[in-house]
């Protein structure tokens, strides 16, 4: 399967775009996934890169973007953060990705289970984390749960990483004005989903 050109890239809608991920994880999931020559993608992609999405996803190990999605060399762009939060810099590396290289969605993809919304939900306190776990205090506190608000409480912590992903979302439109208008222009998607760990379904918002 070749790797994506300008020409390919072109052709693909924002709509297409969300449909070819969709497609890819029934594929991951069903164990059905396509036969790719990466060798060969890497020669095609050498001189130019043509991806049709950006994946802004968490840093967690059980979540390979371009696995889980079944894309191959030069398919998409993964941005990684624990959290999957935006700040200034993954801001312009999203924005690089579809105004600069023209991709046509951007994808924010939580998953269950994510450590970082666990450690928000305790408070956790260590050197850097902690600055970088306060990127996500707004979705612990978005979440009304009279009980046990900490990582014990499972339905707790599944709400805060769904909400997580939509105040993300609301954060990009916020804060870049290139990709509001890209949206608004019909140019690009923002949407979000959220990855099950346990069994490898995406669950599409």
């Amino acid at each position: 399967m070749n790797a994506l050109n300008a020409g390919t890239q072109n052709r693909i809608s924002p709509q297409k775009a969300l449909e070819l991920l969709r497609d890819g994880n029934q594929r991951f999931t069903s164990k059905n996934m396509l036969k790719r020559d990466f060798h060969i993608q890497v020669r095609q992609t050498a001189g130019g890169q043509w991806p049709f999405a950006v994946v802004l996803g968490c840093i967690d190990s059980r979540v390979p973007v371009e696995l889980i999605f079944d894309q191959g060399i030069g398919d998409i762009f993964s941005a990684r953060v624990a959290g999957n939060f935006v700040n200034t810099d993954i801001l312009g590396s999203i924005e690089y990705g579809c105004k600069v290289a023209g991709s046509k969605l951007v994808m924010v993809l939580g998953h269950e289970g994510c450590g970082a919304i666990k450690g928000a939900c305790d408070g956790v306190e260590l050197g850097n984390i902690t600055p970088m776990l306060a990127n996500l205090h707004k979705a612990v506190d978005s979440v009304e749960d009279s009980g046990d608000r900490s990582s014990a409480n499972a339905d707790f912590v599944h709400k805060v990483i769904d909400s997580n992903v939509d105040l993300t979302i609301e954060d990009i439109r916020r804060k870049s004005a290139v990709l509001k208008e890209m949206e608004d222009a019909g140019e690009i998607m923002i949407v979000g989903a959220v990855y099950d760990v346990a069994s490898g379904k995406v669950n599409f918002k």
